[in-house]
């Protein structure tokens, strides 16, 4: 690494500038991804929050089975109920309306179920239990009322903010549920199973004619979802690539510039190995300064827009990017060894003067 601090040295403004480029990717790569998972908490949390081992849906005819589709009526949940292994059924009623509250209203998911061990349970009929962002949104308390299609409902808790296609979540019991979808115009039918045991999920799912999905495997029957993770997945992967071209453009270029030096260090003596980690360490201290900086740009900007954009501050969305991006920046650094690899040392001799 001698001759690579000398370089970074003598050329601090090159390297700075490619640092810069570095952090401004990894603060572009780290916003998004940060953004996509709070877009993506929006989109599903009620659902990953669910009881069970599988969520159970029911297909519409011959298309794939979707939560807006879905309506499992009674025999097929007691069908769910009595196969051996499995331990507890959960019929889940899901349905987005709206609520008007003693501040504001605004459209809420309303979900119906019994389930002690999901975050909001509405003890009886005429009680309600809201999410965090309910609560805000209707700027409602507990011991408020709050009004849906016409009835209202006691505010019995307050809970962990869940949201389900980008609306709050409204928990309701299940009769007082079915009586709300059966009044705008609803069968009253669950809409998924929150299944939880050892049964043999395939011929089950084949004999009642559902499907069995883990609940992270089930995010697919929301099209929201896949539309918006695949369209920032796509754009977070071209920013990686735009990195890794950046990257390696810099060093292939900055390798050629100093072909002569590296002929010259192999002449004195300098074995190919040594030259080639001299470049790649060079090539790693420029990327972690410039991720490092760039993440650190994320986590503060990220704090501060999280009180008005969906924005997710986790390891995931930070230190994930940045060692992909570290690793793809070494991949593009790499292509530029050709130039230490080959080098000729009689070339620093003047053979070619």
């Amino acid at each position: 690494m001698y001759v690579a601090w000398r370089d970074l040295r003598f050329a601090r403004g090159r390297f700075a500038l490619i640092g810069a480029v570095v952090a401004l990717i990894t603060l572009l790569v780290g916003f998004l991804a940060g953004l996509t998972g709070g877009l993506a908490a929006q989109n599903v949390s009620a659902v990953l929050a669910l009881p069970g081992d599988r969520l159970v849906l029911q297909p519409a005819g011959d298309a794939a089975a979707t939560f807006g589709e879905s309506a499992i009526d009674d025999a097929t949940v007691a069908a769910w109920r009595d196969a051996p292994g499995v331990t507890g059924v959960v019929p889940v009623g899901i349905l987005q309306s709206r609520a008007e509250g003693p501040g504001a209203s605004g459209a809420v998911a309303l979900f119906g179920l019994d389930a002690p061990s999901f975050a909001l349970n509405a003890p009886s009929d005429g009680e309600a239990a809201l999410s965090a962002g309910a609560a805000k949104t209707l700027g409602a308390a507990v011991g408020d009322d709050v009004t849906i299609a016409g009835e209202t409902f006691r505010v019995a808790a307050v809970g962990d903010d869940l949201s389900y296609s980008h609306t709050p979540v409204v928990a309701l019991s299940p009769s007082a549920w079915k009586s709300l979808d059966e009044r705008l115009g609803g069968t009253g039918a669950a809409t998924v199973l929150a299944v939880s045991g050892t049964p043999a999920w395939d011929d089950l799912a084949q004999s009642t004619g559902t499907t069995a999905s883990s609940p992270l495997a089930s995010l697919s029957a929301l099209p929201t979802f896949r539309s918006e993770i695949g369209s920032l997945g796509l754009m977070i992967a071209m920013l990686f690539g735009v990195s890794a071209l950046v990257v390696g453009a810099f060093f292939t270029v900055w390798t050629m510039q100093r072909a002569g030096d590296v002929a010259v260090l192999k002449a004195l003596g300098a074995s190919t190995p040594a030259l080639v980690r001299d470049a790649l360490g060079q090539a790693l201290v420029v990327l972690v300064a410039g991720v490092g900086v760039g993440i650190a740009l994320t986590a503060i900007l990220g704090a501060l827009a999280g009180s008005a954009l969906p924005f997710l501050l986790s390891p995931l969305t930070t230190l994930a990017p940045a060692a992909v991006m570290i690793a793809l920046g070494l991949a593009g650094a790499a292509v530029s060894l050709r130039t230490v690899t080959s080098s000729d040392p009689l070339t620093a001799l003047g053979s070619t003067r």
